[in-house]
């Protein structure tokens, strides 16, 4: 299986390859680039497509010491270096988000456009913090029972997803140290709203309208604080829309794809 040394990780990675332009697909909290499996099917015949697993997270393992959104916006960078790609576009959910905002700007000559899914410039809202702290205190010491896996599907997926038990099963799976790490990663982000203007690029912003974890709201946010972003919210959805809804988010994807080739 293919890893990248970098920046002192070895990142696995999935590369389409071939002569289409590249996309970088970067994958929410908890997840890994499997996530992404319905938007590498539908465009690895026109699109170089590179999914890839970040720190703490499926085949590139745990995270060995704290580190930042910005630490992982970096790894992205030095992935698509190592790989030859000069610019692609970013497509990121959730904290694939966070990461791919980060990347944006600072290694903003890498970036062809961004693709930003159920995610935000934004804080974590600390209405829900201490929430999300009982969840991951029960978590780190009962481990994760029928009643937790569906609560944090919920949350991180959305309601009836057809393959819920794939990610509750991978979820079991998880050390406590690194569980800890990646949590406080994502809990102590800072806030990048105030530098939306800087990101120059266009910009799809995809959100599902039941997403429980971050609201439409911030995606409005988002998408107004880009100067060129476009909003689409995906009926039915929860947070993880582009997985649980790939019928209704694959053509807003392509046809923003399709408009940056214009």
């Amino acid at each position: 299986m293919p890893h990248a040394e970098v920046n002192g990780q070895r990142l696995f990675y999935k590369d389409t390859g071939g002569d289409g332009p590249p996309i970088v697909f970067s994958h929410g909290l908890f997840m890994d680039q499997t996530m992404f499996d319905p938007q590498v099917e539908a465009l690895r015949s026109r699109y170089r497509c590179i999914a890839w697993d970040e720190r703490g997270h499926g085949q590139t393992g745990d995270a060995s010491e704290p580190f930042t959104y910005w630490d992982s916006a970096d790894d992205l960078a030095a992935l698509l270096e190592s790989l030859g790609v000069e610019r692609a576009v970013l497509a990121g959910m959730s904290q694939g988000g966070f990461l791919s905002l980060r990347a944006a700007l600072a290694h903003p000559g890498v970036v062809r456009g961004l693709i930003l899914i159920d995610t935000q410039a934004g804080p974590e809202n600390p209405d829900l913090l201490p929430y999300y702290e009982q969840l991951l205190e029960r978590w780190l010491t009962d481990g994760v029972d029928d009643e937790l896996a569906a609560t944090i599907e919920a949350i991180i997926i959305g309601q009836g997803y057809a393959d819920g038990e794939y990610w509750k099963s991978s979820w079991k799976q998880l050390h406590g140290e690194n569980i800890q790490r990646l949590f406080t990663t994502l809990a102590e982000r800072d806030d990048i709203t105030e530098r939306l203007p800087e990101i120059d690029v266009p910009a799809l912003v995809i959100h599902g309208e039941g997403d429980v974890a971050i609201g439409v709201d911030r995606a409005r946010e988002l998408a107004d604080g880009l100067p060129h972003a476009q909003l689409v919210v995906i009926e039915g959805a929860g947070h993880a829309s582009n997985l649980t809804h790939p019928d209704q988010a694959n053509p807003h994807i392509e046809r923003f794809l399709e408009q940056l080739a214009g």
